[in-house]
């Protein structure tokens, strides 16, 4: 009988906190919220809570570097819009550290994601730190990541979209970077998305696993660049079976005519064309005419983008 109750009152506390947050943190600078720091309100929310846990952050330049670990699932950051909140943080590869020891990529970032379900909004992620190395603004390990109307700045390496099993989605999003400043292992689809280069350089620079169907996907995007930048790849393989596909894409002159690079002189994995995937449809603009891009790229077919559908590229699930 004891049990039966129990397993009652769990089932109804899902079903009151389904689709609501069960906690509401205001974050403030100025001291008219519960903390003034986004990493202390983050360290409150109990583990693994039952629901959503809401963190929302005043307008303000917070000088952070930011962990949500594992065990803090289910949580949202959400600022009052990307123009007027700011994360912001200078680590890079290379630096040293309160140990005195180098810094490396992994651990550059302003904002490092590891738990699942955790959503970010109306906000900006930035590492001010610029050609002094490798400089990751905003790092993401967990499944179910979902980013919306946010903006992620830095130099390279900006969006490290990290981890086999990691599912994200980001859609309405500026990101900006000058080398691979997308990059990374996981499933990540790119919706209505402005991508700005900042150097003559590659955008993105997948490690897509053999054993995943897809890796970057941008639909509907705009890539533009700073003013004088003209020789800018789509992408090239960090890994042998990087996988990239651009569909609905307005290009802007500054994309290379052959489109793709393959990165060579990597002694460890060498011929990465060979096993790398990289496809477009439907792109547009100056630098969308495929008629000279590389010949082990592809264009899609009909058949071909009906597979290209967030319900199977999410496998079941839909941000």
């Amino acid at each position: 009988m004891k049990k039966l109750l129990l397993i009652l009152f769990i089932t109804a506390a899902q079903l009151l906190w389904a689709g609501k947050p069960y906690i509401t943190i205001t974050v403030d600078q100025k001291g008219n919220g519960d903390f003034t720091s986004i990493q202390k309100a983050i360290n409150s929310i109990r583990d693994l809570g039952p629901a959503e846990a809401l963190i929302k952050i005043k307008p303000g330049i917070y000088h952070e570097k930011i962990k949500i670990p594992s065990s803090k699932h289910k949580i949202t950051l959400e600022g009052e819009n990307k123009e007027n909140t700011i994360i912001t943080h200078n680590d890079f590869s290379g630096k040293q550290d309160a140990f005195n020891e180098k810094m490396t990529t992994f651990n550059s970032y302003t904002v490092l994601v590891m738990s699942d379900d955790v959503k970010i909004t109306n906000l900006t992620i930035q590492n001010s730190s610029c050609n002094e190395g490798q400089a990751v603004a905003l790092h993401v390990e967990g499944d179910r990541f979902i980013m919306i109307n946010a903006a992620i700045l830095g130099c390279q390496d900006t969006l490290y979209s990290a981890t086999n099993h990691s599912r994200q989605y980001f859609e309405n999003c500026y990101i900006e970077g000058t080398t691979d400043f997308i990059f990374g292992q996981a499933t990540a689809v790119f919706k209505n998305c402005t991508i700005k280069s900042l150097a003559d350089s590659y955008i993105t620079a997948a490690s897509t696993e053999i054993d995943r169907k897809y890796g970057f996907i941008f639909f509907d995007c705009q890539l533009i660049a700073k003013d004088g930048i003209s020789k800018v790849y789509l992408g090239r393989p960090w890994r042998p079976y990087a996988k990239t596909v651009f569909i609905n894409t307005e290009m802007g002159k500054h994309i290379l005519p052959e489109g793709w690079d393959p990165w060579k002189g990597d002694k460890m994995f060498p011929d990465k064309e060979k096993t790398a995937y990289y496809a477009e449809s439907g792109s547009k603009g100056e630098g969308g005419n495929t008629s000279k891009r590389i010949n082990w790229s592809h264009q899609l077919t009909k058949k071909d983008l009906k597979n290209y559908i967030l319900e199977k590229i999410f496998d079941g699930w839909s941000p």
